[in-house]
């Protein structure tokens, strides 16, 4: 167990990937909540959206002192320019954390090939010793081009050292078979697939080395410039708005400075109407402070010990133009 500062030395890490909606949060959690209790345990999160969600989800179910610490890097693909803004926040987690493993969770829409990349290059040989990749994976999508034909899905699930098919229990018959064979088509025949639901990994199936380190071709693409609007000061009509565009998606997200409660009521009902693919979000409300996570098939409410502003961020091909309006009216104050 690293228990002082000074060299980093062979931390095991694991990258868990996944497409939108999968459950790579929730697989997160559960594996945080069955650590070995004496280890410290480092979290390197990425999300497509530019506001950062994930982080406030993670942190208000998971003190410092329960040994987890959080680092995000929200605007899109982490390892964009050159890995600069991955390398910065890795840096600063490694040495607050001194950790004794490190998860690291790619965008949904993030380029998992890259991020190992980085994590391989010679500045980390000897401070990370890279171990399994797991891809999350809800075998139902197998049926819609949108993922099939989608490039970062199928490099997600080729990188793979095992293949996790989440969501099992709303699985139809075959569907089990079909991930099975896209796994033998887009990964190898020795690419092991476990089905899982609501996330539920077994913390044996992260250890042991990476096959992944030769990758091959790299996708490079281009990204603005981030602009830490996960960070920036909230101007003094009380939110921040964003927006990101990439990989055949868009996203919005607002900020709300703490004094802004929202009535609870309210909010639940905008949430459930919102036709996108993925929402998160963490609130201040008139009856407690939530974290929700909305895919495709359902909306949880998680209660949080606490949160320091009301976050939430939108992913989705088409997006209504009503959001901001129907978001305003839920705040309890107007």
């Amino acid at each position: 167990m690293n228990t002082a500062p000074g060299p980093i030395r062979a931390v095991p890490t694991n990258i868990i990937t996944g497409f939108l909606g999968v459950g790579k949060t929730s697989a997160i959690l559960h594996l945080l909540k069955h650590k070995p209790e004496e280890e410290r345990w480092a979290v390197l999160v990425n999300e497509f959206g530019e506001i950062g969600v994930d982080g406030s989800l993670f942190e208000g179910q998971h003190e410092r002192d329960q040994g987890v610490f959080i680092r995000e890097v929200p605007g899109g693909c982490m390892c964009c320019a050159s890995g600069l803004p991955m390398q910065i926040a890795l840096n600063q987690l490694l040495a607050r954390a001194q950790p004794d493993r490190l998860l690291i969770e790619p965008a949904g829409l993030g380029h998992p090939v890259e991020v190992l990349q980085v994590l391989s290059a010679d500045h980390y040989r000897d401070v990370l010793a890279l171990q399994k990749i797991l891809t999350l994976v809800d075998a139902r999508k197998l049926a819609d081009p949108r993922y099939t034909q989608h490039e970062t899905f199928n490099q997600q699930i080729s990188i793979a050292d095992i293949v996790i098919g989440n969501k099992r229990d709303l699985y139809q018959p075959g569907d089990e078979e079909r991930l099975t064979e896209y796994t033998r088509i887009h990964a190898s025949a020795e690419t092991p697939t476990v089905l899982t639901e609501h996330g539920i990994i077994d913390i044996d199936l992260l250890r042991g080395p990476t096959r992944s380190l030769q990758t091959g071709e790299t996708h490079h693409h281009a990204h603005k410039p981030a602009e830490r609007l996960s960070e920036a000061p909230i101007p003094d009509c009380g939110y921040l708005k964003a927006h990101n565009r990439g990989e055949g998606y868009e996203s919005i997200g607002w900020r709300f400075s703490p004094e802004h409660s929202f009535n609870h009521d309210k909010l639940l009902a905008f949430l459930k109407g919102i036709d996108a693919d993925r929402v998160k979000a963490v609130f201040i409300t008139d009856s407690g402070v939530f974290g929700y996570n909305a895919t495709s098939d359902a909306l949880t409410e998680t209660p949080l010990e606490d949160c320091p502003e009301s976050r939430i961020e939108i992913i989705g091909t088409r997006l209504s133009d009503s959001l901001e309006t129907e978001l305003m009216s839920c705040l309890s104050d107007r």
